[in-house]
């Protein structure tokens, strides 16, 4: 079964990205199921419900967040009522929301798809390595065929994730960084790894801000706001083909598309 996993989407310009190429993409190989970073969608910072939708109909089927998730408060129910938004598992108990799912393609396949967030350089969060235990074990109860997004800063924390994964799930892809990264492999265990997937949005700035705003802050270490940038949209996103029976990856691929 093949699987695209697309970066954060950062802005309009990412919403604008997605929607021009990913039925394309979808038609091009053969894809069985989307999945998508969204935490950024809504003008840079969070998302919303009416944002939400539309990365529905653009054709994404289930969407991960991370760090971001709670910057607009609106989402919070939603969180509550959907089960194809996911935030990180490992924040405390009691915040809406659910850090994991299994989702049926259209061909009847199940598919665990886990959202965490890293530790190092962010918030000091319940242990990721450990919430993965946990709930890799309860999505293998359903499917063998598991995707985990990692929305973490350190890249040695994203490896050491997928090293101590390797042979329970499919693929683990970091998010959160905004720039895609060349490692991608197949683990000795079977499991996908990519470091960072990188983002969809505009290249033309700094991670997807304008350049302007970015600069101004490192260059005054002022509390500069910065704005989201729009031209120039391209979308990151990688492809994986999975064994359907074992869960192992077969092959993957990272993709880089513009407008």
């Amino acid at each position: 079964m093949k699987l695209l996993f697309i970066g954060d989407i950062v802005g309009r310009a990412g919403r604008k990205i997605l929607a021009e190429q990913l039925d394309r993409l979808v038609d091009r190989h053969f894809i069985d199921l989307v999945v998508a970073n969204g935490e950024n969608a809504a003008a840079g910072y969070g998302l919303t419900p009416a944002v939400l939708r539309e990365l529905y109909d653009a054709g994404v089927d289930v969407v991960t967040t991370g760090n971001h998730i709670w910057d607009k408060k609106e989402i919070n129910p939603v969180l509550e009522r959907d089960d194809r938004l996911l935030r990180p598992a490992n924040y405390p108990p009691g915040l809406p929301g659910r850090g994991s799912g299994v989702y049926e393609t259209a061909a009847g396949l199940k598919i665990g798809v886990l959202n965490l967030e890293g530790r190092v350089f962010m918030k000091n969060l319940d242990c990721p390595f450990r919430a993965a235990d946990t709930l890799v074990a309860e999505l293998r109860k359903s499917t063998s065929i598991i995707l985990v997004d990692f929305h973490a800063e350190a890249t040695s924390e994203k490896q050491a994730l997928g090293y101590y994964l390797d042979g329970r799930v499919s693929a683990v892809i970091g998010t959160h960084t905004h720039v895609q990264t060349a490692d991608e492999r197949i683990l000795a265990g079977g499991t996908g790894y990519l470091t960072d997937v990188g983002m969809s949005g505009s290249q033309d700035a700094i991670i997807g801000n304008l350049k302007e705003s970015a600069l101004d802050r490192f260059l005054t270490q002022m509390p500069v706001r910065l704005e989201v940038a729009k031209k120039d949209p391209q979308l990151s996103a990688v492809l994986l083909t999975i064994n359907e029976e074992s869960g192992v990856c077969e092959q993957i691929e990272r993709i880089q598309v513009g407008s």
